[in-house]
């Protein structure tokens, strides 16, 4: 007698239920469910969506200044496009000092917003994981030595050792960025280390070992990947100090020099006129506001989408 299977019950590949599955066939179809969960998680919030337009828009922005700029951004009319206030004909959100059009020079500036922003966080971020990973699971005087060195990091405010630092390089926004970045690595070192130590005596690292797994090979290939999503998430959250604290080296004149539009030192020029003509300092500063807070309602989102505790409800 022939046994006949009923496949019309068995979920479609990529389908709702195949993602949702409990019983995966394979790790495609695990990792592909668990970023599905995230996904839902994630878009279940709407100020986390807000934030992440504010984020793409940001993005577009940057690759596509020079369409959407109606105007040179370094190049003014004295004579005729000095200081228009928002609204006029053919400057939206009017002009400084130098008879340059403000919004042109937010479209370009956004370009080195997100220079500053995703450098810093490509050096300092791989930085602050080996040095926390390599601390909690070595251990011992190796994580003494490190988090003390770390300490000695968090012990200076962020700007000022990053004003420390661009002083002695020189200013310039590589240097800018270059201070910020030493900076910013300590707490992803901390964050990293206590992580590890979540689970550094646990079965699955006691079986790789058992493996012949180096203590390298452990470090790279099974424990800091664990700690990509609390790295990610403070990544993230910490995207609105950095803007700030380039837009403060910017203010003070040691970040980009003039005529590049960076948002902190369009604000140093109009606070000249502040009282009279408010938009030169204020539309820069109005920029910094809505991109800081995309920022942290996007990494608000990520947590909450990224937490085990939450996911499993």
């Amino acid at each position: 007698m022939a046994i006949v299977t009923n496949t019309a019950t068995a979920p479609k590949p990529y389908s709702r239920a195949w993602l949702l599955s409990d019983r995966p066939e394979s790790r495609h179809q695990a990792r592909l469910g668990r970023a599905y969960v995230i996904w839902r998680q994630f878009s279940a919030n709407r100020l986390a969506l807000i934030g992440l337009g504010i984020i793409l828009a940001l993005v577009l922005v940057a690759i596509f200044a020079d369409v959407l700029a109606p105007h040179n951004p370094v190049q003014g009319d004295l004579r005729n496009s000095r200081l228009l206030p928002p609204g006029s004909p053919g400057f939206l959100l009017g002009t400084d000092d130098q008879g340059r059009d403000i919004l042109s020079r937010l479209l370009y500036g956004s370009r080195l917003t997100l220079f500053v922003v995703c450098l810093v966080a490509v050096i300092a971020a791989p930085i602050g994981l080996i040095v926390g990973t390599a601390a909690g699971y070595a251990g011992g005087w190796v994580d003494a030595v490190l988090m003390r060195i770390t300490d000695i990091f968090l012990a200076f405010p962020k700007l000022v050792l990053a004003l420390a630092l661009v002083a002695a390089l020189g200013p310039g926004i590589e240097n800018a960025v270059l201070a910020i970045a030493v900076t910013s690595w300590p707490p992803y070192a901390r964050i990293a280390r206590a992580e590890t130590l979540t689970f550094r005596n646990s079965e699955f690292i006691s079986a790789v070992k058992l493996m012949g797994a180096s203590p390298m090979r452990i470090v790279i290939r099974h424990v800091m990947p664990l700690c990509l999503s609390s790295l990610i998430v403070r990544v993230t959250l910490d995207m609105a100090g950095i803007i700030l604290t380039a837009a403060g080296l910017g203010f003070l004149g040691l970040g980009a020099q003039p005529p590049l539009p960076e948002w902190g030192a369009m604000i140093a020029s109009g606070r000249r006129f502040i009282l009279d003509q408010w938009w030169v300092a204020g539309m820069p500063g109005v920029a910094i506001l809505i991109v800081s807070l995309g920022f942290n309602l996007l990494g608000d989102g990520l947590r909450d989408a990224l937490d085990p505790k939450e996911a499993g409800q």
